[in-house]
């Protein structure tokens, strides 16, 4: 029976395998990022220059990211993770040859539209699953999400020191380049493995998505990613211009941002671990939103100074990598048994829509209504969250665990869940005969695994 192993440390191939897998997520995301503290400013030196393209260009990778996100996500089911990945990292560094040798900022929104077809995270995380056993998935997991969220803060250190010394079309050359490299770390560095059967906790399920979309806290998820990544764009298409405003040259950004990110993280942890220990994960989401809705109201109501612009950005990314934290995470326990790799699609399809409505909305309103007008749209969109989070609940002390059963026949099914589904501490159950694979959600301290493995024991090899 294939669940957990007493070993709970990494093997070297699983050390080998998650790393590089978080370096090739890791790489492909700073790429994204890179642009996004510096695009404001050095945009205005394109002939087109407009602050709706501005929007664009930050943006327009999210749309083609959420239209294939799930998409392709499915391919790497059907024809490898390998193709599709390094496919898409060849999307990737396409788009940055195109926006990069651009000499107009229409030509920089169409090169990163074509960064974003390569959406290659399902099948990041889909390789990564085949590659190490599910006992320390969760380990994998939070390695690539650690990546993540450091490319983020990396970007917004690069983007402005890179920048100013090689120019915006120097950061897309960089970024073409990374992705190149991104391809010979997955080549070279994450061992050829035999790809597993499709998991429902991995890979988009065409048939679960409509039922998904129904489920009442994920909508409340899906909403919040999606107005979260919408602000966040928004933000940059302003926040670089008002450093500027306030005394900051392009040059310095950096040095601003890199503080107020230390900073933002020292005040975060702490409300990251009252929030899961008290489980008071929809209050503290609340006090979260109220932080950013505090940024915009300092951005766009006091008068721009440094100082102030660098209380903001704390208060922004205070709130901002709080709620980046714990979304995703209170999706994982929020959705059903083996169903988190279609949830997890839906969610990812939210995110990346947000950022180019973000992206577009808050350029297009910039462009004809100033600040004043980004501060109403994000602020109206923080009111309506905060609003919306008042139905939230604190996510299940649940945890998901998977057992492969190859002896079980379809018949059996239905028998076997009932069984099981009457084990103390047993809160959900799927069996799935085509994967032969039962999924369980369970208290996390509260169930009796002993009873669960002897249920399961005839269906073992």
């Amino acid at each position: 029976m294939r669940q957990q192993h007493q070993d709970n440390r990494l093997t070297p191939i699983e050390r080998r395998a998650s790393g590089a897998l978080a370096a090739v997520f890791g790489l492909r995301m700073l790429g994204l990022f890179l642009i996004m503290p510096v695009i404001a400013i050095y945009g205005q030196k394109y002939p087109d220059y407009t602050p709706l393209l501005i929007g664009l260009a930050i943006g327009a990778y999210g749309l083609t990211q959420a239209l294939l996100q799930i998409p392709l996500g499915m391919l790497s089911d059907r024809i490898g993770r390998r193709p599709v990945i390094v496919g898409g990292l060849l999307l990737f560094a396409l788009g940055s040859l195109v926006a990069a040798t651009a000499d107009t900022l229409v030509g920089v929104v169409v090169g990163r539209a074509l960064q974003g077809t390569g959406a290659i995270a399902a099948a990041i995380l889909a390789l990564a699953a085949d590659i190490t056993r599910d006992s320390q998935r969760p380990k994998v997991m939070a390695t690539i999400g650690m990546f993540i969220g450091l490319s983020f803060a990396l970007a917004l250190v690069l983007g402005p020191l890179l920048g100013a010394q090689i120019g915006l079309s120097g950061l897309f050359y960089f970024t073409a380049v990374s992705a190149v490299f991104g391809i010979v770390v997955l080549l070279l560095a994450v061992p050829k493995v035999a790809q597993k059967s499709a998991r429902g906790d991995l890979i988009p399920l065409k048939s679960e998505l409509g039922m998904l979309f129904k489920d009442r806290q994920l909508a409340r998820l899906n909403f919040g990613v999606f107005v979260l990544h919408c602000v966040l764009t928004a933000f940059f298409v302003v926040v670089p211009l008002q450093l500027m405003r306030g005394g900051l040259a392009a040059d310095d950004h950096a040095w601003l941002y890199l503080p107020t990110l230390i900073a933002s993280f020292a005040f975060m942890i702490p409300m990251l671990i009252k929030a899961e220990r008290q489980r008071q994960q929809p209050r503290f989401f609340r006090v979260a939103i109220a932080l950013v809705l505090g940024a915009v109201a300092v951005i766009v109501f006091v008068p721009a100074h440094w100082t102030y612009l660098a209380i903001a950005v704390v208060l922004f990314f205070t709130g901002f990598n709080f709620l980046e934290a714990t979304l995703p995470s209170s999706l994982t326990r929020f959705a059903p048994a083996g169903r988190k790799g279609s949830a997890s699609g839906i969610y990812a399809t939210f995110q990346f829509f947000g950022a180019f409505v973000g992206g577009a909305a808050g350029g297009s309103i910039y462009q004809h209504f100033g600040l004043i007008g980004v501060g109403i749209f994000c602020t109206v969109l923080l009111l309506c969250w905060f609003a919306f989070s008042f139905g939230m609940q604190p996510p299940p002390q649940q945890q998901s665990v998977s057992y492969e059963l190859p002896l079980l026949t379809a018949t059996q099914a239905d028998g076997l869940a009932e069984q099981l589904s009457a084990i103390e501490g047993v809160e959900e159950v799927r069996i799935v005969a085509a994967e032969k694979t039962v999924y369980l959600k369970v208290h996390k301290t509260d169930y009796n695994e002993a009873d669960v493995k002897a249920q399961l024991a005839p269906y073992t090899a």
